[in-house]
C-alpha cells in the first residue's frame, strides 16, 4: 500500500479518480501488483490516501471496465489477467465498434468506426465536472487554450511545417471554420481571386463564396496543379491565394510530389501568391514539405481531428506563417472569442493519453481494411486508392456518364458523389466518381455494396450508356 501511495503521489495534477486509476497502472506494469492479488478495500485505500471512497471506486470501476481488473462479488477486486493480444483485439473490437448490417450505404463522406474513441470523449467530458469553477463562468481567453495549442501541435509533430510555435496556431470550428479565418485574414479589397483546383474541396468555393471572392480554377494534371498555368493565372486574375491539398487531393486521391510542390511554390513566392494547404484527409505519415515550411511567409496550414478520431467534436487547427500569427489571432478572436473551454479541455485531455494514439491506429488500420476491400471488388477499373486515405476516385469505364452512374448506384442502395460536386459550375467535370469509406456499416454489408457497384460498372443498363 505504501507503494502505492507514493505512486499516487508522483501522477501529474488533475482529477484524483485518474491519479488512483494511473498509480495502480503503474504498480501492476511495475509488478509491485502481480495477477491474482487482491486490491486493498475502497474504504482502506481511500483513508492510506486521504481521499473519498467514491474517487477511489470510480478508479477501480473504470480499470475494471478496461479489463485491467476483475471484481469478484463477496471478496473484492484482484489484478486480471492479461488477454492475448489476439484476443484483446477481438474483445475491444466487439465492445466499440457498432458497424451494422444494411443494404443501404451512404459513401457521400467519410464514416469512422468507433474504436473506442466514444467511451474516452465521454469520459472526458465526464471528468469535466471536477474542473474549476470559473472556467464554466468566464469567457475563455488566449492564455488559457495554450496547453490545447501545445497539444494540438504534438498531434502535428510528424508534420514538416517548418519552426512553429503554439503562438502560430488557432483553434478552430473544424477545418472547414480554419479555412474561412484564413481567408478573412488574407484577403483584401472588394473582390478579391481565390484559385483552387479545377477538381477541388467544395469547402474551398462555399468559403471563398462567404468573403464575396472570385473564384478561378487552376488546370491540373496527374500530379498536381500545373504550375506554368498556375504562374500565368497568377498574374492575369491578380489572385490573393491558393487553396490546395498537396498531401492528398480531394476528390482525385494524388499525392503531389516534393518536386512539384516546390516548383508551385517558387511560382507562390515569385507572385506574392499565399498558399492555404488542407491537410485533413490524411491519416497515415507525411509525405513532403508543406507549403509552411516551403514558403515561410505565405504557407498556411489546415487540419483537424474529423477523420482520424471523430468529426463530432468539430475541432481544427489552423496554423499561421510567424508574420501573419498575430494577424490569424485576432480573426478568430474577433470573430468567435475562441472555441468553448470544453472543447479546449478536450483536446488538451485527448492528447494527453496515450490510449488516443492507440485508438488512432485502430482507426486507420480498420478503414484501411474497408479500403482493401473496394480494391479487392473494383481493382479492375481506373482506381486510384491509398490504404492511408478515406475515400477512392473511380473513373468510369465507357458508356456511363457520372451523373447516370450515381443515379444507378444509389437505385442499388450505394450513394456516391459524382465529380460534378467537384468543379466550379462552368467547370468541365470527368466522368468519374468519389467513394468515401464507410465504417460504420458491417464489413459484409459495404462488400455487398462493392459488388453491387462493380456488376453495374460491368452491365449499364438499356438507356443509361451513352
Amino acid at each position: 500500500m505504501d507503494t502505492i501511495s507514493h505512486l499516487y503521489g508522483a501522477q501529474p495534477a488533475g482529477p484524483k479518480y485518474r491519479a488512483v486509476s494511473g498509480a495502480l497502472r503503474q504498480a501492476i506494469e511495475q509488478g509491485v501488483l502481480a495477477v491474482g492479488d487482491r486490491l486493498p478495500p475502497v474504504r482502506e485505500l481511500a483513508w492510506q490516501l486521504q481521499i473519498t471512497p467514491g474517487t477511489v471506486a470510480r478508479a477501480y470501476t473504470i480499470l475494471t471496465d478496461e479489463g485491467v481488473l476483475r471484481a469478484e462479488v463477496g471478496r473484492g477486486t484482484f489484478v486480471a489477467p492479461k488477454p492475448r493480444v489476439e484476443d484483446d483485439r477481438d474483445m475491444r473490437w466487439a465492445r466499440h465498434h457498432v458497424a451494422e448490417d444494411t443494404d443501404l450505404v451512404s459513401l457521400f463522406a467519410p464514416k469512422l468506426p468507433d474504436c473506442g474513441q466514444v467511451d474516452m470523449i465521454r469520459d472526458i467530458f465526464a471528468q469535466m465536472g471536477d474542473r474549476p469553477a470559473k472556467e464554466l463562468l468566464n469567457y475563455p481567453n488566449r492564455k488559457g487554450f495554450a496547453p490545447a495549442r501545445k497539444a494540438a501541435l504534438r498531434w502535428l509533430s510528424g508534420t514538416r511545417l517548418g519552426p512553429v510555435s503554439e503562438e502560430d496556431a488557432v483553434l478552430t470550428h473544424g477545418s472547414q471554420n480554419g479555412v474561412m479565418l484564413i481567408l478573412q485574414t488574407v484577403l483584401r479589397g472588394a473582390r478579391p481571386v481565390v484559385l483552387v483546383e479545377e477538381l477541388s474541396y467544395p469547402g474551398f468555393r462555399r468559403a471563398a463564396h462567404l468573403m464575396r471572392a472570385e473564384i478561378v480554377s487552376v488546370p491540373m494534371d496527374c500530379g498536381g496543379i500545373i504550375p506554368e498555368a498556375l504562374d500565368k493565372i497568377t498574374e492575369k486574375h491578380g489572385a490573393q491565394i491558393l487553396c490546395t491539398s498537396p498531401e492528398v487531393h480531394n476528390p482525385t486521391g494524388i499525392v503531389t510530389s516534393d518536386a512539384r510542390r516546390r516548383e508551385i511554390a517558387a511560382v507562390a513566392q515569385a507572385r506574392g501568391l499565399h498558399v492555404l494547404e488542407d491537410d485533413c484527409y490524411r491519416l497515415g505519415n507525411t509525405t513532403g514539405q508543406t507549403y509552411r515550411e516551403l514558403l515561410p511567409d505565405l504557407g498556411w496550414h489546415v487540419s483537424s481531428f474529423s477523420k482520424v478520431l471523430t468529426p463530432a467534436l468539430r475541432v481544427g487547427f489552423a496554423v499561421a506563417p510567424k508574420r501573419h500569427a498575430l494577424a490569424l489571432r485576432r480573426a478568430a478572436e474577433y470573430g468567435f472569442f475562441g472555441l468553448a473551454q470544453p472543447l479546449a479541455v478536450m483536446i488538451e485531455e485527448l492528447m494527453a493519453r496515450p490510449e488516443c494514439f492507440t485508438i488512432m491506429d485502430a482507426v486507420r488500420a480498420e478503414m484501411a481494411r474497408y479500403v482493401r476491400a473496394a480494391v479487392n471488388a473494383l481493382g479492375g477499373f481506373d482506381l486510384t486508392w491509398h490504404e492511408e486515405v478515406p475515400f477512392l476516385w473511380l473513373r468510369l469505364p465507357e458508356g456511363w456518364r457520372a451523373s447516370a452512374f450515381v443515379q444507378a448506384a444509389e437505385a442499388e442502395g450505394v450513394q456516391l458523389r459524382a465529380a460534378e460536386e467537384f468543379v466550379p459550375r462552368d467547370g468541365f467535370a470527368p466522368h468519374a466518381v468519389r467513394l468515401a469509406i464507410n465504417a460504420q456499416v458491417s464489413l459484409p454489408s459495404f462488400e455487398a455494396a462493392m459488388a453491387r457497384l462493380r456488376a453495374l460498372l460491368d452491365s449499364p443498363p438499356e438507356g443509361i450508356a451513352v
